[in-house]
C-alpha cells in the first residue's frame, strides 16, 4: 500500500553492474502478513482462496506479536511497511490490539478490510484509534452489478462505498484496489471514474496472476497490458491520487520511457514516486507471511522459502536461495534476462512462475522485445 525504494542504499544496495543498484538484499520495503483466510466474500479471483471461518492453524496473537518484533529488527531506522491483509483482516478480534502493537514498536501498519458488513463505522474508528496508518478498499465494478458479481455477494458494493466514507469521516487515507482481468478491463475507465469520488490517496492496479481461483479467469492480452499501462501513465500526472501497480512492474518501463521522452534525465526520475519504485518486486522488497506463517516471495507466489514458526523471518528473506536468486536481476531468463529494464523492473516473477514453473523465466504479459542487455538509466 505504501512503497518505494528510496530506501535501497541504507538497506544494503548491491553492486553497481546488473543490479543497478536497485536490491533490498538487508530487509524489505513492504511486509504483507495474511492474518487470516476467513472471508464472508466469495471473489472470483481470490488468491487467499478464503473461507468462512477462520483456521485452527492461524498464527496466535502471541505469535504475531513475536512477528512483529522480529519485523521491526529490519532496516534500522526505516522498519518495512506492514501490510496486514486477509482473507479478511477485521475477522480476528485481535486485529486492533496487534496494530497498536505494531505501533509502539515503531511500524507503519496499513490493513486491507474487505467490503461485507464488519466494515461499519464503528470499526474505522477503532481502526484509528489504534494507530492505523492507512487502509485499502477493493472496488472491481463500477457498479453494484459489476462489483458484486466479482466479489460474489450482494451488497459488496455499498459497504465498500460506505466504508470509503468512513474512511474520509476517521480521516484515515485509503487507497483503492481493482483487479485488471479480461472481465474487467472494459470497465477501468468508469472504475476510475469512481475512485475519484472517494477522496483516495492511492489507486492500485492489480494485475491478474493465474493462482487460487485466479486460475479460472482469462488474462488481458501483452498488446492489452501495455495499452493500458499507457492509459494510466496520461492519467497519473493529473490524476487526485498516486496511480501504482501491483505484478507488472513494467509499468516502470512504460513511465521511464515517457519520462525521458520528455526530457527528464535519470537522476530526476528517480525522485519521482514511480522512480522511487524501482526494482521492487517480488522476493526484492516484497515478502509475504501466510496464516499459517509461510513466507513466500508475495502473496500471488506459491513457492514457500521457510516458515517463520520454524526459522526466523530475516534469515529467510536475507538467506534463502529462492529469495537471493529473486534478488539477482542477472539471473533472469529469456526476454527478462536481456531487457535492459531488468533491474528497474524485473518482471512479475509470480507470473512467470504459474506460466513456466520456473520463476526466473520471462513474464508472458510484458510484450516489449529487447535488444542486448545494456543499463537502462544511462
Amino acid at each position: 500500500m505504501a512503497g518505494g525504494n528510496s530506501r535501497k542504499t541504507e538497506r544494503g544496495a548491491g553492486p553497481a553492474g546488473a543490479s543497478e543498484g536497485f536490491v533490498f538484499d538487508r530487509g524489505p520495503v513492504m511486509i504483507y502478513w495474511e492474518s487470516t483466510q476467513a472471508c464472508d466474500l466469495a471473489c472470483v479471483h481470490c488468491r487467499a482462496e478464503a473461507v468462512p471461518g477462520r483456521h485452527p492453524g492461524e498464527l496466535t496473537t502471541g505469535e504475531a506479536r513475536a512477528l512483529f518484533r522480529e519485523i521491526a529488527t529490519f532496516g534500522g531506522r526505516n522498519p518495512p511497511h506492514l501490510v496486514i491483509t486477509g482473507g479478511d483482516p477485521l475477522q480476528r478480534p485481535d486485529l486492533c490490539e496487534l496494530i497498536a502493537h505494531a505501533r509502539e514498536l515503531g511500524l507503519d501498519v496499513s490493513t486491507s478490510p474487505a467490503g461485507t458488513a464488519k466494515l461499519t463505522r464503528e470499526a474505522m474508528v477503532r481502526l484509528k484509534e489504534a494507530g492505523v496508518h492507512s487502509i485499502s478498499l477493493s472496488l472491481d465494478g463500477s457498479d453494484a452489478a459489476r462489483h458484486d458479481a466479482f466479489r460474489g455477494v450482494d451488497g459488496s458494493y455499498e459497504w465498500t462505498i460506505a466504508g470509503a466514507r468512513y474512511a474520509r469521516e476517521a480521516e484515515v487515507p485509503l487507497q483503492v484496489n481493482t483487479m485488471v482481468t479480461a472481465r474487467t478491463l472494459a470497465d477501468l475507465p468508469r472504475i476510475h471514474e469512481v475512485v475519484k469520488t472517494f477522496g483516495a490517496m492511492a489507486w492500485s492496479l492489480f494485475f491478474l496472476v493465474s493462482t487460487g481461483r485466479g486460475r479460472e479467469l482469462a488474462q488481458i492480452t501483452p498488446a492489452e497490458g501495455d495499452a493500458f499501462l499507457a492509459w494510466l501513465w496520461e492519467r497519473a500526472a493529473r490524476a487526485p491520487f498516486r496511480i501504482r501497480t501491483t505484478e507488472a512492474p513494467h509499468f516502470r518501463r512504460v513511465a521511464f520511457q515517457a519520462m525521458r521522452a520528455e526530457g527528464m534525465s535519470r537522476d530526476a526520475i528517480l525522485r519521482t514516486p514511480v522512480g522511487r519504485g524501482f526494482g521492487i518486486r517480488d522476493g526484492n522488497g516484497v515478502a509475504f507471511i501466510s496464516h499459517l506463517g509461510e513466507v513466500y516471495p508475495s502473496g500471488f507466489f506459491p513457492l514457500a522459502a521457510g516458515n517463520v514458526r520454524r526459522e526466523p523471518l530475516v534469515g529467510i528473506y536475507r538467506d534463502s536461495p529462492l529469495f537471493r536468486s529473486l534478488r539477482d536481476p542477472g539471473r533472469l531468463k529469456g526476454r527478462c534476462g536481456r531487457c535492459a529494464f531488468r533491474a528497474i523492473c524485473g518482471g512479475s516473477r509470480a507470473r512467470a512462475f504459474a506460466a513456466t514453473g520456473d520463476p526466473l523465466e520471462t513474464d508472458p504479459l510484458c510484450p516489449h522485445q529487447p535488444g542486448p542487455a545494456r543499463a537502462a538509466a544511462a
